[in-house]
């Protein structure tokens, strides 16, 4: 469960009667959505709250004691605060920082009862810009915490203490060597290590000794059998290949936990095939469910948007390729894979097949994993990131998979994607040099992606 520091400011000409109040509506906003609060004796300053220096260094020793038990901070002004007092206590916060101030009310706007906080606001904006301390601050201005627009509010921030708190020190494991076709997915190691990214490298040999060694009676096996079967419908998929793509989660989940790995690249390309007659789309699909995320191809500069994208949303996420116009229409193409997505993307159950690239050249029963079905309609986010100069770049798209089929026989998991000035941005990606694969997730995490990353993490952003 993540943790909220409350740090409550004053003035002291203000009415000093809503200092209170605030400090129960802020921490019952806090834990309605989910988190825990860490909050000063009140008896330590007047009221509890932050107003002078001397109160701020007070605070500031609190946070002290507490470092790495908290994952945010709230400044909280019920009335316009003091710049100074604030100072003084945030002086040494690293994490994200939340702004909230109270609306004032019509008809409570005379000298006894007006906050003034709207102004407040602002004068302390300044300030944090002046100290190049990055804040979070949303829509509207002002908020009561216990408004609709607060409990948005509160929720976008914890996704970005997540994501912040995670990524800073995020461990990367590469599952065998570039995909060799593809020059595009290389990457600058060192980039990512300056953005606290430690990437570890493993042969594919290592996961396949592992499968080996799991025995055909592990319960484990008869586990990962039932989810299999509950996101795909295997009636005509041999039994061997059901249970070597078992094996491969088992192996697979075994190595991220031992090596504590954040999120994955995996070479799912030709070994798997030549060595177990398997793809790992299905066992990939599942994993991304579980917020195990896990890249195809080796791209490893896109895992970062992969894990982003998890603990942005707090769903299941996937890796497509950007892959066909959409007839003659500008604003709309067709995102497609073998079958990496959870079910939480599709519209249900898809159909266990072979991948027709590898039974082509390989023959038959040389590929089963490959989860056929179409993408879920309705609102997601699209994200893509790569390495350059010693920079991690990315861009963060906003888009809506449409309500529509492709020709009969369009090979594994689709969707018809629409995307306003869709040319342009395509334009942008190419001369940017951004590869052919697109992270995706459910709902608008375009915010919360471009707050942490850009403001807390350090990545360039790409506007298309």
């Amino acid at each position: 469960m993540l943790k909220l520091a409350l740090l409550i400011a004053n003035r002291g000409f203000f009415p000093s009667t809503v200092i209170e109040s605030a400090r129960e509506e802020m921490t019952q906003a806090v834990k309605k959505a989910g988190a825990d609060v860490l909050v000063m004796d009140s008896s330590l300053t007047k009221y509890g709250a932050v107003e002078t220096r001397a109160e701020g260094e007070i605070f500031g020793n609190f946070l002290a004691e507490h470092n790495g038990e908290y994952d945010g901070l709230i400044i909280c002004l019920p009335n316009f605060g003091d710049e100074n007092g604030i100072k003084e206590a945030i002086k040494d916060v690293t994490v994200p920082i939340l702004l909230q101030a109270y609306p004032d009310e019509l008809g409570k706007l005379d000298f006894a009862n007006r906050r003034d906080a709207f102004c407040g606001k602002l004068g302390l904006c300044a300030v944090l810009k002046q100290m190049n301390v990055p804040f979070v601050s949303g829509e509207p201005f002002t908020m009561h915490p216990l408004s609709e627009e607060f409990s948005h509010e509160i929720n976008d921030f914890l996704a970005i203490c997540r994501m912040v708190k995670t990524m800073r020190h995020m461990r990367i494991g590469v599952l065998g060597a570039r995909t060799t076709a593809f020059k595009s997915v290389r990457y600058d190691e060192g980039a990512l290590e300056r953005k606290g990214a430690d990437v570890e490298t493993l042969d594919l040999t290592q996961i396949f000794d592992q499968m080996k060694t799991i025995k055909e009676d592990d319960p484990r096996l008869a586990e990962w059998e039932k989810e299999i079967k509950s996101i795909s419908d295997t009636s005509d998929t041999p039994e061997y290949a059901i249970v070597n793509q078992c094996k491969l989660g088992v192996a697979l989940e075994n190595l991220r936990n031992e090596m504590k790995l954040d999120v994955m690249a995996i070479r799912c390309w030709s070994e798997l095939q030549y060595e177990y007659k398997i793809t790992p789309c299905t066992v990939m699909g599942i994993l991304n469910k579980r917020q195990i995320p896990v890249v195809c191809e080796t791209d490893v500069t896109n895992a970062p948007a992969m894990l982003a994208m998890a603990l942005a949303s707090g769903t299941g996420v996937g890796c497509l390729d950007i892959n066909n116009n959409y007839g003659k229409e500008p604003d709309q193409c067709i995102l497609f894979h073998c079958g990496p997505l959870p079910i939480d993307l599709l519209c249900g159950p898809g159909h266990m097949e072979e991948h027709k690239m590898f039974t082509k050249t390989q023959g038959e029963n040389c590929s089963w994993g490959v989860n056929v079905g179409r993408i879920k309609p309705g609102e997601i986010t699209i994200c893509g990131m790569r390495t350059e100069n010693g920079e991690v770049r990315y861009f963060v798209e906003r888009a809506e998979v449409m309500d529509i089929k492709v020709d009969d026989g369009f090979f594994g998991t689709y969707g018809v994607v629409a995307l306003p000035g869709l040319q342009t941005k395509l334009r942008h990606m190419s001369e940017e040099g951004f590869r052919h694969h697109a992270i995706i997730t459910a709902g608008d995490q375009t915010r919360r992606i471009r707050e942490a990353l850009s403001k807390y993490l350090g990545y360039t952003e790409i506007r298309l």
